[in-house]
């Protein structure tokens, strides 16, 4: 591996030493970072002793990615190997944030389906800084909220977006650039300086040291207790949501000390001011701008009022000031309440046994309801009073009740049901704070049973004099249980209608809770 006993070593040599090519090794030499020790009398390459450590040192800054001229200054002792790592290694971070943004613009083309002609302006809003970023939505509030006084809300906005990162992951870019977009709408500045406007007329002067606090408890509270009511089958317009109301209400007027002219008891005008407070908060353009500016930033999302917002403003509605208070009706006869619904639950059930799977998408009179949702529908609320008489109420109604088989599955609820009135002594009992009777509930579940059995007969044309021995008393009932109640937006029942001549018990029933009947025929 020697030439002529000197201990130096040919390129040859050297290459098979360090497991580096020939070619590698002579470009090195080339660059001057491996200079030859010599050269035999016909012009090749002799290596010293040194050269193998030496070789071993560029390979390795090589692999590290580290340039020709940091080898040759480190090599020359210009340059420590430490300060060397820190440049490169600063460079990189470089690079990979370059390569990670572009890969998060990729990922957020492919998942928006970003047509080319939106591309420049997509890569554009990509390669903003933080700080630019920052300052787009300064300009956005800036903008909606001009001549609005106020401060406290305007101050608010921009600095939630002070943690849009320099270097987003792909999710969070991908909500910027959706947020980005989102700010650019009219109809989303007009919402932001409405929802403005709302906080300047009704923020006080000089807030109380916990008045976020309180505003976000009370908020928590109506949330909970919204969810309560929906869990519990609580209808926003029916007499046991004024409780409910009336406890909101009382939480909520302490919040308002401070404000112009505040509310001092549970009147009509605090509960319209509740309302307003609740519509404004659910404007649906700012929620999606908290949406994405929390995504955006990595922050927990904001809670959704969502469903429990909904039944709130509602029962606000339904109740526009204090009433007596939840009035019961008469408990009916517990044998005879069994015995309606009996009858109603065998006609009903002979309805759904007949629905084909084919059916199951058709629209109902119930507005948005399918056939599939409205039997699940049915379905539930035979669960929901068993779980209840037997002292375990559910609180899955969203989930799917019905599986694969519709028919069974409501069959089966039908039967839990009648064995839970029959086995538990529930048409005995007495349930919740107002010690509602258990006969009310099969009572309840009758009106609720033939009014949507009379939705699915309409749904798949078929005849809706349902269980017609009966129809007249179910009537009577659903007159005693929602005589008092409003017929208000998002209540349960439109207003009533008026029935043809000659129509059926379940006829009159539909017009008496807001559908429209035909005339029977010839």
């Amino acid at each position: 591996m020697n030439e002529d006993d000197s201990g130096l070593l040919t390129i040859g040599a050297l290459a098979q030493l360090t497991g580096v090519t020939v070619k590698t090794v002579r470009r090195w030499s080339d660059e001057g970072l491996l200079p030859p020790a010599a050269r035999t009398p016909a012009g090749y390459r002799l290596y010293g002793p040194d050269a193998r450590a030496r070789l071993e040192i560029v390979r390795t800054l090589r692999e590290l990615g580290i340039g020709t001229a940091e080898i040759r200054a480190v090599l020359r002792s210009e340059r420590t190997v430490a300060d060397t790592a820190r440049h490169w290694a600063d460079a990189l971070d470089a690079q990979i944030r370059a390569l990670r943004l572009r890969r998060a613009v990729l990922r957020a083309v492919a998942a928006r389906g970003t047509a080319a002609e939106e591309l420049p302006d997509v890569h554009r809003l990509a390669r903003l800084t933080a700080t630019e970023r920052r300052r787009t939505i300064e300009e956005f509030v800036t903008d909606a909220l001009d001549g609005v006084a106020a401060p406290a809300y305007r101050a608010g906005l921009p600095a939630a977006a002070t943690g849009l990162p320099e270097d987003p992951a792909p999710d969070r870019l991908g909500a910027w650039l959706d947020l980005a977009e989102h700010v650019q709408r009219p109809e989303v500045r007009a919402a932001l300086r409405r929802l403005a406007e709302y906080s300047a007329r009704t923020t006080p002067a000089v807030p109380s040291a916990t008045a976020a606090e309180d505003a976000a408890r009370v908020a928590r509270l109506m949330r909970e207790r919204g969810e309560a009511a929906l869990t519990a089958g609580i209808a926003a317009d029916s007499p046991a949501a004024e409780p409910v109301v009336a406890e909101l209400v009382a939480a909520w007027l302490p919040t308002q000390a401070g404000t112009a002219d505040p509310p001092e008891r549970d009147d009509a005008r605090a509960r319209r001011g509740l309302l307003e407070q609740l519509e404004a908060a659910a404007e649906p353009h700012i929620e999606r701008y908290w949406q994405l500016m929390c995504a955006a930033t990595g922050r927990p999302q904001p809670p959704r009022w969502g469903a429990a917002g909904a039944w709130t403003a509602a029962a606000l509605r339904a109740h526009p000031e204090p009433g007596p208070g939840l009035v019961l009706p008469p408990a009916p006869d517990a044998q005879r309440a069994l015995y309606v619904y009996e009858r109603v639950a065998a006609h009903v059930t002979a309805l759904v046994d007949t629905v084909p799977k084919d059916a199951l998408g058709r629209p109902t009179p119930c507005d948005g309801w399918t056939v599939r949702r409205l039997i699940d529908h049915m379905t539930w609320e035979n669960l929901m009073i068993t779980s209840i008489a037997r002292d375990a109420p559910r609180t899955d109604a969203d989930a799917d009740h019905l599986g694969t088989d519709h028919a069974a599955a409501f069959r089966e609820s039908v039967h839990g049901l009648l064995a839970a009135f029959t086995g538990t002594g529930m048409l005995e009992r007495a349930y919740g704070p107002y010690d509602a009777p258990g006969a009310l509930f099969a009572q309840q579940a009758t009106v609720e049973l033939l009014t949507h059995g009379w939705d699915l007969a309409r749904a798949l044309d078929r005849p809706t004099d349902l269980a017609p021995e009966v129809a007249g008393e179910v009537l009577a009932a659903a007159r005693g249980s929602y005589g008092a109640a409003p017929r208000t937006q998002g209540a349960s029942f439109a207003p009533e209608r008026p029935a043809p001549d000659g129509a059926s018990g379940a006829d009159r029933l539909a017009a008496y809770l807001g559908r429209t009947p035909e005339a029977p025929g010839p």
